[in-house]
């Protein structure tokens, strides 16, 4: 079954992975000569996904898909309740990394290993994340839900402007926020130099 709650996923989730890779290449090249511009594009990637994934796309997987899939299929409820303790981390994750990197940003290059094994845990953890809830819990949603179950999930997540995801219609709010990135980071999310 095709529904908008499983695109917008899929969408958020690809612009996720884009951003998490261009970290990993924005870390691999480093501040080099323009090191205001490393850190200002980085801040901007590591608040898009706390102001994004983390305040819009977590809670409606949490409100709306994941209880209907657990009610549904009770094979799914051990990987829910781990994709729940990642929800409820997730926020505090990401804020840690933003302090790490004003760390390193403002104290120097005493605190960039801090930075960079923070970062790189962060990336494989929210990496496994993305791929339990499309191996586990998206099968079993398509398996187990009924069409009324998709029509209230579709709704909530209708209204999901990523500034970053394919198709969607801009939201104004976040213009500074997606034009700082883009024209900053590298590809694959942005038009920046790649490393």
């Amino acid at each position: 079954m095709s529904s908008i709650c499983l695109r917008t996923i899929r969408e958020e989730h690809a612009s996720l992975a884009a951003i998490l890779h261009s970290l990993r290449l924005m870390l691999d090249q480093g501040p080099g000569n323009d090191p205001a511009a490393f850190f200002d594009v980085m801040r901007a990637m590591l608040f898009y996904i706390d102001e994004f994934p983390e305040r819009q796309h977590h809670p409606k997987e949490s409100q709306w898909l994941f209880p209907k899939v657990a009610e549904r299929c009770a094979e799914t409820a051990q990987a829910i309740a781990q994709l729940e303790r990642d929800h409820r981390g997730g926020e505090a994750a990401v804020r840690e990394l933003q302090h790490l990197l004003v760390a390193w940003e403002l104290m120097g290059e005493a605190r960039r290993d801090l930075f960079v094994k923070a970062l790189d845990g962060y990336i494989r953890f929210y990496l496994e994340h993305m791929r339990v809830e499309e191996t586990v819990v998206i099968p079993a949603a398509q398996q187990h839900l009924t069409p009324a179950d998709w029509a209230a999930i579709d709704v909530a997540f209708a209204s999901n402007s990523d500034p970053l995801a394919p198709g969607k219609p801009r939201n104004p709010v976040y213009d500074r926020l997606f034009t700082r990135i883009v024209m900053r980071a590298p590809s694959p999310i942005g038009l920046g130099s790649p490393p």
